[in-house]
């Protein structure tokens, strides 16, 4: 496969993350792990492209490392979808989360590296939704520093529009990270 696609997407991230610590810094906030983190909540990722992306990025880890994530991925998978059922959410840590860190760190889908500041996301025809933040920030003691997810989640679309058309994929994705590692 071509790695135009994922150049583009290493571009869409870059700004993602330039953007994430600007306002980050200006609520003060710096992200050192905690209840609330974006490791054990359970996230669902709809592009085949951050899907493809997560395992480029996994595929060049050593074969023991990829051994024991995929491991946690199965432990994962299992309590989090028992027997087929409705995703329960058990704050559980992401298989690809070892020693705190992420593995695949410059690999990790949009949703884990925009968690955790205050955001709004202009949905046409929905109008505007704001997310709080994380609850270890201290953004309660700030006015609204404002950051808008639109034009990420823009050109993700487009990337993703692109990448579907040169892949010919097709329907719908909706995957934990051990999902996407397993399947």
């Amino acid at each position: 496969m071509t790695q135009e696609p994922f150049h583009r997407l290493s571009d869409i991230y870059a700004n993602m993350d330039q953007a994430w610590d600007k306002t980050a810094a200006l609520y003060g906030f710096f992200c050192e792990g905690c209840e609330d983190n974006c490791c054990t909540s359970l996230f669902f990722h709809h592009t085949f492209i951050e899907k493809a992306f997560l395992i480029h990025g996994f595929d060049q880890l050593a074969p023991d490392i990829k051994d024991k994530a995929l491991s946690r991925a199965r432990i994962y998978y299992q309590k989090t979808f028992p027997d087929g059922e409705m995703p329960t959410s058990l704050k559980l840590i992401c298989p690809l989360n070892q020693d705190g860190r992420c593995m695949v760190y410059h690999h990790r889908p949009m949703i884990c590296r925009l968690h955790g500041i205050p955001h709004e996301l202009h949905k046409p025809g929905a109008g505007t939704f704001k997310g709080p933040g994380c609850s270890a920030g201290p953004f309660d003691k700030h006015p609204y520093i404002p950051f808008d997810r639109t034009p990420f989640y823009q050109g993700m679309a487009r990337a993703e529009m692109d990448f579907r058309k040169k892949t010919n994929r097709s329907g719908k994705i909706k995957e934990t990270v051990a999902q996407m590692l397993l399947f």
